[in-house]
């Protein structure tokens, strides 16, 4: 019972430290407005543009959550390849960690090249920022698989298929949605910076991103933080949900998840 209390208490309490702090730059230091929004002016902007604001976060959750879902597939795909051939994860690996190392800054306007302008483009940043961490993830899950299981299927004369389904996969289970978890997270970053560097427009509105780039220029500086706000709530509407299905499936054989703190 302590613990859990703990659990609540440190959080609220590193909440409103925060919130002394900020107050304490603006009224004591003396930083003036237009750097440093304070909390209630941030809520009072978001009041203001509340309609362009969920016009906006809707957009980028189409886009965010078009390219998860697609990151999610192929790169469960490519990591059953990868776990259960060695000669494809020679070959292919280095390439995929390459890839990974390259900026997205840098493979963006190539993409606005080839697929053009829009919501093409955006999915298809946000499939690059989510797809690593789900094929890494999941193939250390099939590589790491007990090998004493391995060698009993061995024994039993398993296919290939029934060692991947009945072994290799629902060990994996926990490793791909830790790479799911990362992704989430990582998807309505990818969606916004998407969106800024496309400069998309649907409607007469964009989304987030498209946002950050309109108060950006007029300087408005709490609307600005306003959007980072949605950014992040949207984040966690994206984890949260994830979070919710990994439960939802392993709880009831996985020690991963189910066992709250006591």
């Amino acid at each position: 019972m302590k613990s859990r209390s703990m659990r609540w208490f440190l959080p609220v309490a590193a909440g409103v430290l925060g919130l002394a702090v900020w107050y304490g730059l603006r009224y004591l230091i003396g930083i003036p407005a237009w750097l440093l929004p304070m909390p209630h002016e941030i809520f009072e902007a978001m009041g203001r543009e509340r309609a362009v604001l969920a016009s906006g976060a809707w957009q980028t959750t189409q886009s965010a959550l078009l390219g998860f879902l697609s990151a999610a597939g192929a790169g469960l795909v490519l990591a059953v390849l990868l776990g259960t051939s060695r000669i494809c994860r020679r070959a292919l690996y280095p390439y995929l960690l390459f890839l990974q190392m390259t900026p997205v800054i840098v493979i963006a306007p190539l993409v606005i090249l080839w697929a053009g302008r829009g919501m093409a483009s955006i999915v298809i940043v946000t499939f690059i920022v989510s797809f690593f961490p789900v094929v890494v993830n999941t193939t250390h899950g099939i590589t790491s698989t007990d090998r004493n299981m391995m060698e009993l299927f061995t024994v039993w004369n398993a296919t290939p298929w029934q060692r991947l389904t009945r072994l290799q996969l629902p060990f994996a289970a926990p490793f791909y949605f830790a790479g799911l978890r990362i992704a989430a997270t990582l998807a309505p970053i990818g969606a916004i910076f998407g969106e800024y560097v496309t400069g998309s427009v649907g409607g007469g509105t964009g989304g987030l991103g498209f946002l950050v780039a309109v108060y950006n220029a007029r300087q408005m500086r709490s609307e600005l933080f306003a959007v980072g706000l949605a950014s992040c709530i949207l984040g966690f509407v994206f984890l949260a949900l994830i979070s919710l299905v990994n439960w939802l499936l392993l709880r009831r054989w996985h020690d991963s998840v189910g066992h709250a703190d006591t």
